[in-house]
């Protein structure tokens, strides 16, 4: 069985245009060096297109049986055929070359072709990411796309403990930095024998391009600063998203805040990310267009979107940097207690901007979502966060995919749906179930509304009103509520902005 995996695995990558029919003999002796084989008989039977994950585990627990691997947990499996895939993957200046060599026909041609090559390696994992709930609800700020987590494999207590008391390392310094790219990984840091990075120069210094594994949406990319340095946004901020832009066109790109509570897990290492993906929130459209003085040739209105945003456009992206630039200072230090904004307390600074860019035709877009990360008593975690009423379904931080949209709920929610759908048909007790007592409560709110519930709806109820917590949790993370009230406060900063405006041309 080793050496008929073996030989699919090989084909594979022949197929894949991995490696060449040349490179067939050599392949095989390296994959023989790895499992301590001194023999190889090439299978007799002929075999159709390879079941990558088939193969892939069946040599894992090949390495397992001979002693090979010393344990038997997802993390040491994943480490280990990471490094299989490793051995069929092209040396990166080759990848690069093929990269470029699209980039003439066209930007498209080359993040098409290193997409499929990066789920060719494996490093995208497809049969894990097809495994993802995904599904779409209907809001009054458009259609919302929701997605429980499942190609994220859930580590065993084995694991855990293995991380727990690994050998400590600042190398790679973390799991965004070039360093990465062929690392061979440990205990507490995934393996990237099969990981390829694209130089790409942003704002003149040096800068990678690769994809997620975990692809929350279509071609979803991260762009991220050759050197470990700490996410910031600020005017230089504006202009590396501009110039990304610029050379991939069809792509849009943007950066989670650089605060906590309200930006992404990883604020250590300036990075963004992007993709070919129009999300609810590029399709919205502004609900009302203000002037803002100095500004005049820049469109500019408020957003048809939970969270508070504004909206700039113009055919010159320089226009748009000055005027992102502009409303970030001001917005830094703004300051409205009737709406509960603060830009600083005790000398912690709460504001700050979660910006998307992105080229529609010949006009370039900037979507500037205002943040604030101030906490309450009533809200320990962020009074514009996620309330605790919602967190039986989202507690995590509203970062820039969930601000574009996308829902990214974590992967208990499958297991919990599960079993409340099968207690909402049989009349079981939620009570019964201790996984399920968080979702009492919300579960009592919304069964009134449906005549029935069966086994052949319960499942689309769940989605649906799950979605509906979604939007609501948006809600909660927008720093003016969509009402009369918080317009009125919204109007209040753009009335600031032109203020200030004034107030510099003035001086």
């Amino acid at each position: 069985m080793i050496n008929e995996n073996i030989a699919k695995l090989v084909q594979y990558g022949i197929e894949k245009k991995l490696i060449e029919p040349e490179d067939r003999t050599y392949t095989i002796n390296q994959y023989l060096e790895i499992f301590h084989l001194d023999d190889y008989e090439e299978p007799e039977a002929p075999f159709s297109e390879t079941d990558l994950e088939k193969v892939l585990n069946e040599l894992t627990d090949a390495a397992y049986d001979r002693y090979i691997i010393k344990s038997n947990d997802i993390v040491t499996r994943d480490l280990f055929d990471t490094k299989l895939m490793g051995i069929l993957v092209p040396k990166p200046s080759q990848v690069i070359r093929d990269f470029r060599e699209k980039y003439k026909k066209s930007p498209r041609a080359a993040t098409e072709f290193f997409y499929r090559f990066s789920q060719d390696t494996d490093y995208i994992r497809r049969y894990r990411v097809k495994k993802d709930w995904k599904w779409t609800v209907e809001s009054p700020y458009g259609t919302i796309d929701i997605t429980v987590n499942l190609s994220k494999p859930e580590k065993d207590p084995k694991a855990i403990a293995a991380a727990k008391n690994a050998v400590q390392s600042s190398y790679p310094k973390c799991q965004l930095c070039m360093e990465n790219e062929g690392y061979a990984g440990r205990m507490n840091h995934p393996a990237r024998q099969n990981h390829r990075i694209i130089p790409v120069t942003v704002n003149g210094s040096r800068w990678g391009f690769q994809y997620s594994p975990y692809v929350y949406y279509n071609e979803h990319c991260i762009v991220f600063n050759g050197e470990h340095v700490p996410m910031k946004i600020d005017r230089t901020a504006f202009v590396k998203l501009f110039d990304f832009v610029q050379q991939f066109p069809h792509y849009f790109l943007g950066s989670n805040a650089d605060l906590p509570i309200v930006g992404g897990s990883i604020l250590t290492h300036d990075h963004f990310q992007g993709g070919h993906y129009q999300f609810a929130m590029a399709k919205a459209e502004i609900e009302k267009h203000y002037t803002i003085r100095g500004f005049e040739d820049v469109e500019a209105g408020i957003l048809n979107w939970p969270l508070s945003v504004l909206r700039i456009r113009s055919k010159d992206q320089e226009r748009l940097i000055d005027l992102a630039d502009y409303i970030l200072r001001v917005w830094r230090g703004y300051t409205d207690e009737d709406a509960h904004i603060y830009a600083e307390t005790d000398g912690e600074p709460h504001n700050t901007i979660t910006p998307i860019a992105r080229k529609t035709g010949d006009t370039f877009e900037l979507d500037l979502t205002l943040r604030n990360n101030i906490t309450t008593g009533e809200h320990p975690l962020g009074l514009f966060h996620p309330h605790e009423q919602y967190h039986h379904i989202k507690k995590e931080n509203i970062g820039l995919i969930e601000v574009m949209g996308l829902a990214v709920l974590p992967s208990r929610l499958k297991q919990e749906m599960e079993l409340l759908a099968d207690c909402l048909v049989t009349g079981e007790p939620l009570r019964d179930h201790e996984s399920l007592i968080k979702h009492v409560d919300w579960a009592e709110q919304f069964v009134s509304k449906y005549k029935e519930i069966h086994k052949d709806n319960v499942m689309d109820i769940l989605k649906e009103e799950i979605g509906q917590v979604f939007v609501k949790v948006l809600e909660n993370a927008g720093v003016y509520k969509c009402t009369k009230k918080g317009r009125e406060q919204f109007e209040r900063f753009i009335f600031t902005l032109n203020q200030n405006e004034e107030r510099r041309n003035e001086e």
